[in-house]
C-alpha cells in the first residue's frame, strides 16, 4: 500500500493548482481537526479508499493541501479539515483605560475563562478561546460575567488559522473534539441544599453527570 509522505500543494493558495485541478476528479479526505494535528494517520477519502499518511514531524496540514496527483487519470486527493468555530474576544477598547482598570478587567475575564477550565490563546488585544462546549453555553458565560470594555464574537477556526503559531493551533485544536477542557460551575448539575436538620448536601440533578464531582449521589 502507498504511503503518502509529502504535501505537493495546496488547493486554496495556489492559482496553478486551482487551474491544475480544475477538471480533476478529487477524493477529499475529510480530517477533524483533532486528527488534523497529526503527522501520521490513516485517512478516508469520500470514495472510500484509505490513503495512509507519514508526514515529517511537526508537520502542520492545511486545509486544501494535497497529497496525491495523478496527471494521466487526472485524480487527486486533497485533505479538507473541519475546524470549529472560535470564540474571539476583544480587549482592544480598553487601550486607553487607566491601568488599574485594565488590570481589574483582564484578571475578571482571565477568571471567568479560568473558571469554565477552557484553553486560550492571547495574541495583541485578542483572547481566542475554542468552542469546546455548545456554543449557547459560550455565550451564557460570556454575557453572565458582562466584563466592561471588551467584546466578542464567534469566528471560523479556518478564519483564525493564518494568525496563528503552529504551537498556538494546536492549543487551539489539537484537543477540541476529542475531550472537552470545560466543566460546568453554573451549578446546573450540583444542586446545593440544606435538609430540615440544617445539614448541607450537594446532588447532582437528574441526567447530568459531566461535573468532576458528580456522581449522582447525595453528599453530606
Amino acid at each position: 500500500m502507498k504511503i503518502y509522505n509529502t504535501i505537493i500543494g495546496n488547493i486554496n493558495h495556489s492559482e496553478e493548482w486551482k487551474e491544475k485541478l480544475k477538471n480533476a476528479e478529487i477524493d477529499y479526505i475529510f480530517l477533524d481537526q483533532w486528527t488534523a494535528q497529526k503527522s501520521r494517520f490513516l485517512g478516508r477519502g469520500v470514495s472510500g479508499e484509505e490513503y495512509p499518511i507519514a508526514l515529517a514531524r511537526h508537520s502542520q496540514i492545511v486545509d486544501g493541501d494535497i497529497i496525491e496527483f495523478d496527471p494521466d487519470t487526472n485524480k487527486a486527493a486533497v485533505l479538507r479539515i473541519e475546524l470549529n468555530p472560535v470564540l474571539v474576544i476583544d480587549l482592544g477598547g480598553l487601550a486607553d483605560r487607566d491601568p488599574q482598570t485594565i488590570i481589574r478587567i483582564s484578571v475578571e475575564l482571565g477568571h471567568a475563562i479560568g473558571n469554565q477550565h477552557w484553553p486560550a490563546v492571547v495574541k495583541e488585544t485578542k483572547v481566542y478561546v475554542p468552542l469546546t462546549v455548545d456554543k449557547k453555553v459560550m455565550e451564557s458565560v460570556m454575557d453572565t460575567h458582562h466584563i466592561e470594555g471588551i467584546t466578542y464574537d464567534f469566528q471560523k477556526g479556518l478564519d483564525i488559522i493564518p494568525y496563528l503559531a503552529p504551537h498556538e493551533i494546536r492549543r487551539l485544536f489539537g484537543g477540541a473534539g476529542q475531550e472537552s477542557h470545560s466543566h460546568e460551575h453554573d451549578h446546573g448539575h450540583i444542586i446545593h441544599y440544606h435538609d430540615a436538620d440544617g445539614h448541607h448536601h450537594d446532588k447532582c440533578c437528574e441526567h447530568h453527570h459531566s461535573h468532576p464531582d458528580c456522581d449522582c449521589e447525595s453528599k453530606e
